[in-house]
């Protein structure tokens, strides 16, 4: 069996691309390098222990914002971003934050050892 292609093409929705678009021109990145950006983060606060429900009022919460690309110091984006990053240095300064992620890729590596490979069609 060949080894799989190192990148495949995806469907995202239009406006995420161009909402990726916009953040990628900012941090000098490419729209993929940034749309991958994301993902990771998604990946590592879930297993940081973020629940579905902080993860709701997040994305509600980034969905009514405006886009300002240099927030004022003194002027939080929201209290719960606060307390979300609070909680992740907590965790990345314990090594928490690491362990978490080491385990849920052993647990994952592991079901995908198990799983048989699927026949072509």
């Amino acid at each position: 069996m060949p080894d799989a292609p190192p990148f495949v093409s995806v469907k995202l929705p239009a406006g995420l691309v161009n909402q990726a678009r916009e953040a990628a021109q900012t941090m000098r990145r490419s729209v993929a390098s940034q749309i991958e950006y994301w993902a990771t983060l998604g990946k590592a606060l879930e297993h940081a222990g973020l629940t579905t429900s902080d993860s709701h009022a997040l994305i509600a919460r980034q969905e009514r914002a405006v886009y300002q690309v240099n927030p004022p110091a003194a002027q939080p984006l929201s209290l719960e971003l606060d307390e979300l990053h609070g909680h992740v240095m907590a965790l990345a300064k314990s090594g928490a934050l690491s362990a978490r992620a080491e385990k849920a890729a052993a647990t994952n590596k592991g079901k995908a050892a198990q799983r048989k490979p699927r026949k072509a069609a």
